[in-house]
């Protein structure tokens, strides 16, 4: 493994090129992986010895100090040849990052073992209050989280929490909203509820799961994501920009591997009715070069933005407008990515339909990744009042 200048960690290349290696295995298992609903975890163990897990944590948070763009194009190269391996690996990333924000040994230890994997929801579903447990300082947990991806593959889960008071109501700030905070969990804390039955992104495994009275150590606690004491640029980029940047990975991911699927049908299938294969027909060359443009001009945004925002983050915080360019281009590159599988699906015809096809499964998975939250069409709304100097919260960028 080849090593950089500024420390040690492994090159972009490194990272793409062992995740690329994975692209024939991943497609030819796919149906494996929505049979099962969850990452088989071969896979999973596989995916962290490589490395990919915790790849944007710094060295001391189990990670390899690797870029924004390693991270993005590792999941991307992973979602070419499926584009559930290629989600569970960003809930992974971002999850072991979020849980470095906590900033105490215990948690710089856990990261660190080898093998380690990591799951998790930052939505604040679950409620914390103060409580100790055989002279242990923490917190007493309930709740229930949407969306687990990865996590029954993990051995540590987290799951964001409102925090409470002896009597359950809600602790406010001084500004009168409610404190969020993100527990640490081990894998036996957490009961699993099977509700992940859906169209795409089967293979995610992203069903609930739930705590009863679980308690959590002080130092297993992260309090304001986004605000590390340890002064590295990773924890300096945008944290809701790293998590949306991973859906627009699975897409780009996606809709190449739905380019590769068509290009390999298309030399071959004579449509019903026609002496001319479909790579012959004209129709198919404009529909083909629509899609290809709409892939590599969503990829041009998302690359150029978030190699602004890195770029700042190396030197010190992040200005707002790189922020929300971040989230931007995110968005369009999901959207763009949408727009190339829906013409390659129309394109494939009726080839299309059959579950043998893998191009129905890009279909599938990609439309089920526009609907996350981060790549909602409110982005845009976010983006224009930026844009137009308006009052604007700006604290999820």
């Amino acid at each position: 493994m080849s090593a950089d200048s500024a420390g040690g960690a492994p090159a972009r290349t490194d990272f793409v090129a062992r995740a690329g290696s994975y692209r024939e295995e991943l497609a030819r298992r796919a149906d494996e992986t929505e049979a099962l609903r969850r990452l088989p975890q071969d896979l999973a163990d596989r995916f962290s010895a490589e490395g990919f897990y915790a790849l944007c944590n710094p060295a001391d948070h189990g990670g390899s100090q690797a870029s924004p763009l390693d991270y993005v194009g590792t999941v991307e190269a992973l979602a070419r040849g499926d584009a559930s391996a290629g989600w569970c690996t960003f809930i992974a990333v971002t999850a072991a990052y979020g849980m470095a924000f906590a900033g105490t040994e215990t948690v710089r230890h856990l990261l660190s073992q080898p093998g380690v994997i990591t799951a998790g929801v930052f939505a604040p579903m679950g409620r914390a209050r103060p409580a100790t447990k055989d002279g242990v300082e923490g917190y007493l947990v309930n709740g229930r989280w949407a969306w687990g991806s990865g996590s029954q593959n993990a051995h540590w889960i987290s799951g964001g929490c409102l925090l409470a008071d002896e009597e359950g109501g809600l602790v406010l700030d001084k500004d009168g909203r409610p404190q969020s905070l993100s527990a640490i969990f081990a894998a036996d804390q957490v009961e699993f509820i099977d509700t992940w039955t859906v169209t795409g992104l089967q293979g995610t495994g992203s069903t609930d799961f739930q705590v009863t009275d679980a308690f959590i150590p002080a130092d297993r606690m992260v309090h304001g994501f986004g605000t590390s004491r340890d002064d590295y640029p990773i924890f300096r980029f945008p944290g809701f920009g790293l998590l949306g940047i991973g859906i627009a990975a699975v897409a780009l991911g996606a809709a190449r591997g739905a380019m590769d699927d068509f290009y390999d049908l298309a030399v071959d299938k004579v449509p019903a009715g026609t002496r001319s294969t479909l790579a012959e027909k004209a129709g198919t060359h404009r529909d083909v070069a629509l899609a290809e443009a709409a892939i590599r001009q969503g990829r041009a945004f998302f690359t150029e933005a978030i190699e602004a925002a890195w770029q700042a983050a190396e030197a010190g915080p992040v200005p707002v407008p790189l922020k929300r360019d971040l989230r931007l281009a995110t968005t369009s590159a999901v959207r763009s990515a949408r727009t190339a599988v829906d013409l390659i699906y129309e394109l494939a015809g009726g080839t299309a339909v059959y579950r043998t096809s893998p191009i129905q499964r890009r279909f599938r998975d990609i439309h089920v990744a526009t609907q996350h939250m981060m790549v909602k069409p409110a982005t845009y709304e976010l983006a224009g009042r930026l844009f137009l100097d308006q009052p604007t919260d700006t604290s999820q960028l």
